[in-house]
């Protein structure tokens, strides 16, 4: 359904992968794994046809369905149940047979009767394309992927990222494509959901692609594995479930290791032999053959793979500041008639943690929005405290102008820090040399996550508001994370469902959303962290 033919991919002047070759057939369920940077998010663009190979060739056949890292759809005025029946093309359909009925309910004569005509034409045409029974099965998607029919009878604009991005795997699954490419799916997704993905991944007849940090996940439904080695810049590829990859991943390295380890000590010795000879005249061709016969054993073997570089996150010590740098009073947001929280009164004091828990749509997402100054509350107030200097990392990168470069956001940031130690402090990031001068818009989204903490870092903030900063990061740049947060000695306010990321920040409170209950946190919450 899909193949590659000796396809090059670059980032700038960087190569990603060099002369890869490989196909998607029917039934393959491929596990793309690699570290962040590697390539994972350009290659299923390419794949998707909304981006080009440097060389080589793609081709496809049949219908591909691509759920991107960070989704953004045109029109957010559309109902969230138009979203997804637009993947069957059954959303134009139904808002002519709604202006239809409405024409028919409200009109008189001549109009009333070309509206019947109109609806019956309509509704033919809505029944071949699989009519209720598809938009029976639209719904059951969404509401497996905690979306009930609340959320699919508002736009798109009333709901959070975590719904949004819901209502687009739910696009993507119900457009029954004959190949998937999923970039992480399960980030804002439940615990059941999670479940019930895994599950109906494993019976998908058609073949796909899926990026996941969610191990149980890809334990679960893979058969394949497609390894980035970002060093080697090539795609090895495993026919076998995940547990034996990583079996057979290790001893591949082990025997590139033993192999180059022999080959190095029969070069060191026929160059020795050679160097001996030369001294001869008589001997210089067999000299002279010897050193090409080292050169060859060295020249075939395959690279070892080095260990991937990860991120070294530290936050410095925060700005001074008062006794409570930030409060907020009688807070509410309401969308039209859809009511997100009402009067949430919130005070972080210095060097608390805050943990904001809630099942989704009960604003998470909207209060820390409101905390950062980025969204005005329809009521109440958020009162900054002497010295506050906030922080704020957004789940959708938000914070991040995708139009400027990598050095340029770090600058906006930190305008009066000296270039040499922003250089200094990207570097860390993983961010080197000609990469700085790569605009933030073509990164994926471990990179941008890595940049997004980087300006946290250089910002000196007191107080860090934090929504879902581990998703889209491998495990080692997860554990960096959180290792950070155990050290930080400002003030967290923080939104997860990752629960490693609630322990290690060992929160004092929570408030609990839509209510705004303020309560002492207790091992009793920690199931609502994932289900949140």
């Amino acid at each position: 359904m899909i193949a590659a033919n000796a396809i090059e991919l670059r980032a700038g002047a960087r190569i990603l992968i060099e002369s890869a070759s490989f196909r998607v057939a029917p039934g393959d369920r491929i596990g793309l794994v690699g570290r962040n940077g590697a390539g994972k998010t350009t290659l299923t663009k390419v794949l998707a046809g909304e981006g080009t190979p440097a060389g080589g060739t793609v081709t496809t056949s049949g219908q591909v369905g691509y759920l991107p890292q960070d989704p953004r759809t045109g029109d957010l005025d559309v109902l969230a149940s138009d979203r997804i029946l637009s993947a069957r093309d059954l959303d134009s359909v139904l808002r002519k047979m709604r202006l239809a009925e409405d024409r028919m309910a409200n009109g008189k004569g001549a109009t009333r009767e070309d509206a019947m005509k109109k609806y019956s034409r309509l509704e033919t045409e809505f029944l071949t394309k699989g009519g209720y029974a598809a938009e029976a099965e639209a719904a059951t998607i969404a509401a497996s992927l905690g979306l009930p029919d609340r959320i699919l009878a508002q736009p798109l604009h009333t709901l959070s990222g975590g719904q949004r991005r819901r209502v687009e795997l739910a696009r993507i699954l119900f457009s029954d494509s004959d190949t998937l490419l999923l970039d992480e799916p399960t980030n804002h997704l439940d615990a059941d959901s999670i479940v019930w993905l895994r599950d109906y991944l494993k019976s998908y007849r058609g073949g796909f692609i899926v990026i996941s940090h969610d191990i149980n996940l890809v334990e679960t439904v893979v058969n394949k594995v497609f390894y980035l080695d970002a060093n080697r810049t090539c795609i090895d590829v495993y026919n076998m479930g995940w547990r034996l990859y990583q079996q057979q991943r290790e001893a591949d390295e082990k025997r590139r290791k033993r192999e180059r380890s022999n080959a190095e000590k029969k070069a060191s010795q026929l160059n020795s032999q050679a160097d001996k000879m030369r001294a001869k005249a008589t001997k210089t061709v067999a000299a002279q053959n010897m050193a090409r016969r080292a050169e060859k054993l060295l020249s075939g073997l395959e690279a070892v793979r080095q260990n991937d570089r990860v991120a070294k996150l530290r936050f410095p010590d925060p700005a001074p500041c008062g006794k409570t740098p930030l409060t907020a009073s009688g807070l509410s947001k309401s969308y039209g008639s859809l009511e997100i929280f009402t009067d949430v009164d919130l005070a972080v004091d210095k060097g608390s943690k805050v943990v904001v828990l809630g099942l989704n749509g009960a604003g998470k997402t909207t209060l820390l929005r409101m905390l950062a100054g980025v969204e005005q509350p329809d009521t109440g107030e958020v009162v900054p405290g002497h010295g506050l200097k906030i922080g704020y990392y957004a789940q959708e990168h938000d914070t991040l102008d995708n139009d400027r470069t990598i050095l340029e956001n770090m600058r906006s940031a930190s305008p009066d820090m000296d270039l040499v130690e922003i250089r200094k402090i990207l570097g860390s990031f993983l961010f080197s040399g000609d990469d700085v001068d790569k605009p933030a818009g073509v990164l994926s989204g471990g990179e941008k996550t890595r940049l997004a903490l980087a300006t946290l870092v250089v910002s000196s903030a007191n107080v860090l508001l934090l929504d879902e900063p581990t998703n889209n990061l491998d495990p080692a740049s997860r554990e960096e994370i959180l290792g950070a947060l155990r050290s930080f000695n400002g003030a967290v306010v923080l939104v997860t469902h990752d629960e490693g990321a609630v322990y290690a920040l060992e929160p004092e409170r929570i408030i609990l959303l839509p209510d705004g209950i303020e309560d002492l946190w207790n091992e009793g919450y920690a199931d609502l962290v994932s289900l949140a």
